[in-house]
């Protein structure tokens, strides 16, 4: 249980430590990466969400076998972004140095699923104690 409490605590702290300044950032996305970028509510939109996970991260990270069941659904949630990257790559609408953030959330979904084995699952249901009489 130990290494799902570090794990889950370094990934929500990096990710609070990476996106928060993404708020403010903006207009040196859309320069560094043309085009400008058009829909600012889906480049904020994604940094909220992607804000709560770490949020979600640092709950398991406190309690890693009462929240056992969320482990997968983080590992979804670096799948969600690493697919995209990787197959907007391929078509030549990503470019090269993207693939970094999508390598590091690799090494993430790597991390959780070592985690979500590691973890052993929660006693659901204890037995009684027996009576006796």
């Amino acid at each position: 249980m130990k290494p799902a409490r570090i794990i889950f605590l370094l990934a929500g702290l990096y990710g609070i430590g990476v996106l928060v300044p993404d708020y403010f950032t903006e207009s040196w996305f859309g320069a560094r990466f043309p085009p400008p970028i058009s829909h600012a509510e889906f480049f904020f939109g994604f940094v909220g969400v992607a804000l709560v996970f770490q949020i979600i991260f640092l709950m398991i990270a406190r309690n890693p076998l009462k929240h056992r069941a969320l482990m997968p659904v983080c590992i979804l949630e670096k799948l969600s972004y690493i697919i995209p990257c990787i197959v907007l790559y391929a078509e030549g609408r990503l470019q090269p140095l993207m693939l970094i953030s999508a390598g590091i959330d690799a090494i993430w979904a790597i991390l959780f699923s070592v985690a979500y084995k590691k973890t052993p699952q929660e006693e659901t249901f204890r037995s009684a104690p027996r009576m006796t009489s």
